[in-house]
């Protein structure tokens, strides 16, 4: 397995390839539609690793209910971007997102 990254390694546009957070907090779920034309539902949860930073983590469809607050959760495969100024973490298309 992969070394495990910390939220400061994290980069926009980049992958996250393995990390592990605490859930603390979920958001309300949005309905939206991407830009495939899909409709899907997505979350906004912070999540916090092992030395105290944060990060806001994407949940999509499936994701939103497999993880609750207080759970420990880790993203392989992950991607990051930016949006308005913060980074965002999800396992995207082709990563996985798991409970620990």
């Amino acid at each position: 397995m992969r070394e495990r990254m910390r939220i400061k390694d994290l980069r926009p546009k980049a992958k996250a390839d393995n990390i592990e957070l605490k859930i603390i907090e979920k958001r309300t779920i949005k309905e939206v539609t991407t830009k495939f034309g899909v409709p899907s539902k997505v979350c906004e949860a912070i999540g916090v690793d092992d030395i105290g930073d944060r990060v806001t983590v994407s949940l999509w469809n499936d994701e939103i209910d497999k993880v609750n607050v207080n759970e420990r959760i880790r993203i392989t495969n992950g991607w990051v971007t930016e949006w308005r100024g913060n980074l965002q973490l999800s396992a995207g298309k082709l990563g996985k997102l798991e409970k620990l």
